[in-house]
């Protein structure tokens, strides 16, 4: 049942605050809160549970299964058991079943929205736009399910003929943030499925129920038992830990700080694991003289509040050049101080809460830094409750020695800087140990070409502030990451190549 339904029920009945609050419930009430492992619905081995938090309220909303190594290895177990037959399972069965899920998750998706917004605070129009993003990646990966192919040809040398097949790399562990809790699943998941590779999935501890409902649809799309396997804990050094160092393990995929993730690949180097690490970001967004002004405000907008600025492709140094910097900056005042900050759920919110008090306390300690180094806050500038909530800000004044120029702020602060000459902003953007995106706007189509080859980013944006896209190669460079997700090289990080040299004077 759609919600737009379940609130004309409960509103003919109830005050409309009642009726939200109904439909909360209701949703939340329908999530398996167990583990799924070989197909089952399991309590932890040790039966402890965590809670689950509405980050707008600070409110309880539900209690889940808490995770330990054994269930963690019982999740690879199951996964290995099943390896063998899901990867010879016809590529065109493994693309119906993503289509399946594709096709159930679109049709539920203001039931995964609202379970989104409900645990890590986006606005719901948001969440929806999430799932229809995750679902995107399912769909897409369907179609590449039966397109991978290899080679077949002659040697230079005239004697042999050369074979060349790609397999499944084999049993894959997933570790997915909490800040796109669908997406950054459906977006390893995907390929991984249509590969041939059976998966074990650890979601982030703060939004466990969005990933639950996801592994009900893929039931419900009959993916066989032990295919996928979800193991959520408080615990996830020693969950992960006895799994990257079991050999059956053949993939680790990670998302999340770069910190953790050298700690990830130190690990992983025991058993030479494929990896794939998406990991932290510092974005630029250069807006040049010759921008179309009103295309850039909004293009900051998108890449600096999407998501409430909790991604790691959000805007965190914004330059703009001296001939439009106070021009620039006023408009974006105004936008920012005309947005709605509230629950997610509520009509018309535009920016919701943090996801926990820590992330408040980071922002909030980067802002007073800028401020006491002679920045100057022109907008916003501080937290206030019952939730998780900051304002909307804009600094003015940064320079690179601040620390806000040099950390992901993970939050909706607008750090502003002034520069004179390409030449000068280039080395600016680059000068920092991550490389995941950056952003550009101009309306000269020589700049762009030029500015592009010389960013040391792995995606960028041009006259827009939004690169992600199924279809397209997700991934960084330098101290983001390696690997890429999505597009026609993301089912390539679940396969390795197999080379057959075959004497052909014999046959």
């Amino acid at each position: 049942m759609g919600y737009d339904l379940i609130y004309s029920e409960a509103c003919f009945l109830l005050n409309e605050g009642d009726a939200v609050e109904l439909s909360e419930r209701s949703v939340v009430d329908r999530v398996p809160k167990d583990l799924f492992i070989g197909g089952e619905w399991k309590k932890s081995s040790d039966g402890k549970r965590f809670k689950v938090e509405d980050p707008a309220t600070k409110e309880v909303i539900a209690e889940v299964a808490d995770g330990t190594p054994d269930d963690g290895l019982a999740a690879l177990n199951a996964a290995d058991l099943a390896q063998r037959s899901w990867g010879r399972t016809a590529p065109r069965v493994r693309a119906e079943m993503l289509r399946k899920a594709y096709e159930l998750t679109v049709a539920q998706q203001d039931d995964l929205a609202l379970l989104m917004t409900l645990e890590m605070g986006k606005p719901i129009a948001e969440s929806r736009g999430e799932v229809l993003y995750a679902a995107e990646f399912l769909r897409w990966f369907s179609e590449e399910a039966v397109r991978v192919k290899g080679e077949y040809y002659m040697g230079p040398e005239g004697s042999m003929k050369i074979l060349t097949q790609k397999q499944p790399v084999g049993p894959s562990y997933m570790i997915t943030p909490w800040n796109f809790p669908l997406a950054m699943a459906t977006r390893k998941l995907g390929p991984a499925l249509a590969a041939g590779c059976t998966a074990i999935v650890k979601p982030a501890e703060l939004t466990p129920l969005t990933m639950a409902a996801f592994f009900h649809i893929l039931e419900e799309a009959g993916v066989p038992s032990g295919v996928v396997n979800l193991v959520h804990t408080t615990d996830p050094g020693g969950l992960t830990k006895p799994l990257v160092e079991d050999r059956r393990l053949r993939k680790l995929s990670f998302t999340g700080s770069t910190e953790v993730g050298k700690m990830l690949m130190a690990q992983a180097s025991h058993n030479l694991l494929r990896l794939s690490m998406e990991l932290g970001g510092n974005a630029p967004l250069i807006v040049f003289e010759d921008a179309d002004l009103e295309k850039a405000i909004q293009g900051a907008m998108l890449a600096k509040l999407r998501n409430t600025g909790e991604a790691c492709t959000s805007a965190n140094r914004i330059f703009v050049q001296r001939g439009i910097a106070e021009e620039f900056s006023l408009a974006l005042k105004t936008r920012f101080e005309s947005l709605k900050v509230g629950r997610g759920t509520e009509a018309g919110v535009e920016v919701g809460p943090l996801v926990e008090q820590a992330a408040v306390d980071k922002v909030q300690r980067l802002v007073t830094d800028a401020r006491n180094k002679g920045a100057k806050v022109v907008a916003g500038g501080s937290s206030f409750g019952p939730g998780y909530f900051y304002q909307p800000t804009i600094v003015l004044g940064v320079d690179s020695s601040f620390e806000i120029a040099n950390e992901e702020i993970f939050g909706p602060v607008a750090a502003l800087f002034v520069f004179d000459t390409e030449e000068e902003v280039i080395e600016l953007a680059n000068s920092t140990s991550y490389g995941l995106v950056a952003y550009l706007f101009t309306e000269s189509l020589n700049r762009a070409l030029r500015v592009i080859e010389r960013l040391e980013t792995g995606m960028v944006g041009v006259n827009q502030g939004l690169v992600s896209n199924a279809a397209a190669p997700f991934g960084g460079v330098k101290h983001s990451g390696f690997g890429r997700e999505g597009g026609f090289e993301g089912i390539e990080e679940y396969l390795y190549v197999k080379y057959a040299a075959i004497n052909a004077s014999t046959l």
